[in-house]
């Protein structure tokens, strides 16, 4: 069964696999309010379908997904978490970290930001090995401050606070040594891998998996953002993100990089 979205496709296997294609390849499946919003419908979707097993994402084309999309963050004046109005990528975020089925986040090209940020809260990451992942935020004058405890928990204290500080990039192989990754593949066995990974979760029993999930939320550390996290606006830095972001749509250095 497939079912027509206009920035995602949803399709149900006959085994009641889920696999939600994030489709803007455009954009390198950049988020925008569209996309957040049909996530935030659909794992509510799934959510209420007792038929249904495992979620798989996925992103179309040559990206995962390349984080927000910068070109409608330049009209906005909110931080990396989401908009003032209508649904967050913390709401996205959190609705996949506790969907009461496993989800699997198949990663090619680039995780990005808010992409990674997907991947850190999925149960099991197969990603190819020329896959790539950063926290870049702060090369556009943000900081992460909300998705800081889901780096966390996915890559440990002192990795995130390299690669969230720096916004360097880091490969497959360097994903898996931290734990952000759990499987690394050949870019052509990507299916495969995935089909493997979903066929081991279908043999566990899903009133079992759900009791298990809920119970490691409740164990979870850093606890949940949204009820830790500081303020979402800092004025003060408001410039920084203003200029980040002019400097990465005319692709060129912003003004705080030293010649």
């Amino acid at each position: 069964m497939s079912l027509p979205y206009e920035t995602i496709s949803l399709d149900i296997s006959p085994r009641r696999i889920a696999t939600i294609l994030l489709n803007r390849p455009e954009r390198g499946n950049a988020f925008n309010q569209a996309m957040l919003a049909e996530l935030a419908h659909v794992f509510a979707r799934l959510a209420a379908d007792d038929g249904t097993r495992l979620a798989v994402l996925r992103g179309s084309g040559k990206h995962f997904c390349a984080g927000a999309d910068l070109a409608e963050r330049a009209h906005r004046s909110d931080d990396a978490a989401g908009a003032p109005t209508g649904r967050t990528l913390l709401d996205v975020l959190e609705a996949i970290d506790r969907l009461p089925k496993p989800t699997i986040a198949g990663i090619h090209g680039g995780a990005v930001g808010g992409g990674a940020a997907i991947a850190a809260c999925c149960d099991i990451v197969v990603a190819t090995e020329d896959a790539f992942f950063s926290i870049p935020e702060v090369r556009v004058g943000m900081a992460p401050v909300r998705l800081a405890p889901l780096f966390i928990r996915a890559m440990g204290h002192r990795s995130f606070r390299r690669y969230g500080i720096s916004g360097e990039r880091f490969d497959a192989a360097e994903a898996l040594r931290i734990g952000m990754a759990h499987r690394l593949c050949e870019p052509h066995e990507l299916d495969g891998a995935i089909a493997a990974v979903a066929d081991a979760l279908l043999h566990g029993a899903p009133g079992a998996i759900r009791e298990l999930k809920s119970a490691c939320a409740g164990l979870a550390t850093p606890p949940w953002p949204a009820r830790t996290a500081p303020p979402r606006h800092e004025p003060a830095r408001a410039p920084e993100a203003a200029e980040g972001i002019a400097s990465f749509r005319e692709k060129r250095k912003p003004s705080w990089y030293p010649g």
